[in-house]
């Protein structure tokens, strides 16, 4: 009898536990990851045969990829005063469609690398729609949306994000895009690499073979086999400098 009592008051006890928030969920990845660090910090790696680096500290952000053709170095950069490009060293004119196009591609690489940390950004809503169970673990499954002022040129993309329950990893992310036609990606951590306590995760890219692929369900897709690998996301060569 004693035991059935006990067992009820666990089972209420759980039950009126306080459910953990799409902010909560999220502060604890950055935490558990170290990612938080990188808000003060220099981050650079290799992607695709490209140099990028990163230079965040209090809210100021300096943004670069490097890259070479046909014996020139290019250099893009975004900051907080805005994008620019230099060729050999000279300062680039560009119009106002190209220069958002390459400032987009520059921050989409560097957002994806440090995922979770851009989800604290001011434009930035968050949403718990629950738990979602993938190939028999459980995570949160989180939503995120953007305001238009602050979020950029995509801020009506959609995005979704999903944590282990119990490690808070990030494990799988999705998002909806409208440029160039629209369209799906699901990503799943494919490996993790620790680099002075700090854990960057590579993804295996997917996108959905059936174009009637509902956004929501891009979990139950993946599980099923019905999404195409089409990309590795893979970072290279990362070094980190903490900053003071």
């Amino acid at each position: 009898m004693r035991k059935s009592i006990l067992a009820i008051a666990v089972v209420l006890l759980g039950a009126c536990s306080p459910q953990k928030t799409a902010q909560e969920i999220i502060d604890e990845s950055l935490k558990k990851s170290g990612i938080e660090q990188l808000k003060s910090a220099e981050l650079s790696f290799e992607f695709r045969g490209n140099q990028f680096k990163a230079i965040r500290k209090n809210g100021a952000f300096n943004l670069q990829r490097t890259s070479q053709n046909s014996g020139n170095t290019i250099l893009d950069r975004l900051s907080n005063e805005g994008f620019v490009r230099t060729v050999n060293d000279s300062l680039v004119t560009l119009t106002e469609k190209k220069s958002n196009s390459l400032a987009n591609a520059v921050n989409s690489v560097h957002y994806f690398s440090v995922l979770p940390l851009g989800l604290n950004d001011a434009a930035v809503h968050k949403k718990l729609l629950g738990e979602e169970e993938i190939k028999g673990t459980s995570y949160y499954k989180v939503a995120v949306s953007f305001s238009e002022e602050g979020g950029g040129d995509d801020f009506d993309d959609q995005f979704l994000y999903w944590f282990d329950t119990e490690s808070y990893q990030l494990k799988y992310l999705a998002y909806a895009y409208h440029t160039n036609g629209g369209g799906m990606r699901f990503r799943a951590v494919k490996s993790v690499t620790d680099t002075e306590g700090i854990q960057l995760a590579n993804y295996d890219n997917y996108k959905p073979m059936n174009k009637e692929q509902r956004f929501e369900m891009l979990a139950e897709a993946f599980e099923a086999g019905t999404l195409e690998k089409v990309s590795e996301i893979i970072l290279e060569r990362i070094e980190i400098r903490r900053l003071p």
